[in-house]
C-alpha cells in the first residue's frame, strides 16, 4: 500500500530544511481538528532521520519534507485562513506571526517563513467598497469592524 493512497488527488506538500516535524508540531497547536497522521523515514541514512510527515490541519492534509537547505518559501505561494469573526482573525495572527513577520492586507510569514493569509469571511464583498479597499491596504492584522465601518462610508 502505498503512503499516498489515502491522500486527496492534490495535497499541499512542504519543503523544509531539517524541521519538518518541529514545524508540524507548531501547525498542530495552532489550528484545531488537527492530527499528525503518519511519517516516513530515511532508511539509507545511518541516523534514519524523518523524511516526511504527513498531517491534516482543519480537514486539509498537507505533507511536510526535511528536504534540506537547498530552497525556501516565498509570498508565491500562501494559506488562506478563512476566519468568521475577530476573535479567529486574533487568534491566528497570533498564533502564526509569533516569531515571524507581519506583513500588509492580512498576510504573515511564520517562523518557518510559510505565508498565510488571515481573512475575515466576508472580505470579498466588503472591499467591493473603495473606502474599505482603502481602509485595508493601511492594514497589517485586517480589523473587521474597521473595514465594516469603511464599507458603510
Amino acid at each position: 500500500m502505498s503512503a499516498f493512497e489515502n491522500n486527496p488527488r492534490i495535497t499541499p506538500f512542504l519543503w523544509f530544511d531539517s524541521n519538518a516535524e518541529e514545524a508540524v508540531e507548531f501547525y498542530l497547536t495552532v489550528f484545531e481538528n488537527s492530527r499528525r497522521m503518519g511519517k516516513a523515514r530515511e532508511t539509507r541514512s545511518p541516523k534514519e532521520r524523518v523524511l516526511t510527515v504527513s498531517f491534516e490541519l482543519d480537514g486539509q492534509k498537507f505533507v511536510a519534507l526535511n528536504g534540506g537547505p537547498s530552497y525556501q518559501f516565498t509570498e508565491a505561494i500562501s494559506f488562506v485562513v478563512r476566519c468568521d469573526s475577530q476573535a479567529e482573525v486574533d487568534h491566528y495572527w497570533t498564533k502564526l506571526s509569533a516569531g515571524g513577520s507581519e506583513g500588509r492586507c492580512g498576510w504573515l510569514k511564520d517562523k518557518f517563513g510559510v505565508s498565510w493569509q488571515i481573512v475575515p469571511v466576508r472580505l470579498p464583498e466588503l472591499i467591493k467598497h473603495p473606502k474599505a479597499m482603502q481602509a485595508m491596504l493601511g492594514m497589517k492584522k485586517l480589523d473587521i469592524a474597521e473595514l465594516e465601518r469603511a464599507a458603510k462610508e
